[in-house]
């Protein structure tokens, strides 16, 4: 399913490589391990290979997906607003963060992002924007082969 060198999403973690596959011994265990490089930052995941299905890991999406979650920040779509109230817009959020999804994530940011332009967010929604943000910054900098500065100056682009 994945080799060296895939480009992949880690639910939670972020976008990173896959730089090698090592066998371990854990528990008196041998088996072998996708090592992966997280792009966000300088750590290192281990997954064994034969979990790695079950992980939630999921190769990058492609230029054309990305557009079309770029296109949502400039519309109306925003699902949240007041609608909910604060504990059933966070475990919406949550539940989006999770799933690890670029089109979920995204919505995460831009309706967060509506919100905030209304009123202030508390400091749990300020936390939940800036971990969907970093998240998405990841993804799209694999996609686009950019540095992540310029993957978060291109969200700003398309948000304002």
């Amino acid at each position: 399913m994945f080799k060296i060198g895939d480009k992949i999403i880690y639910p939670m973690q972020g976008a990173g490589i896959i730089d090698r596959v090592e066998e371990k011994e854990i528990s008196q265990v041998k088996c072998n391990y996708f090592i992966i490089n997280m792009v966000n930052n300088t750590m290192q995941v281990m997954i064994p290979q034969d979990k790695i299905s079950t992980s939630g890991i999921r190769p990058v999406s492609d230029e054309e997906t990305l557009e079309l979650v770029l296109q949502s920040f400039s519309t109306d779509d925003a699902q949240l607003g007041d609608a909910l109230n604060y504990k059933e817009r966070y475990q919406t959020n949550l539940r989006k963060v999770k799933s690890g999804d670029l089109k979920e994530g995204s919505e995460v940011v831009r309706d967060l992002l509506l919100l905030n332009s209304k009123k202030p967010l508390n400091s749990s929604e300020k936390q939940m924007l800036n971990t969907a943000k970093k998240l998405l910054v990841g993804e799209i900098s694999l996609i686009k082969n950019i540095t992540e500065a310029e993957a978060s100056n291109l969200i700003n682009s398309v948000i304002a």
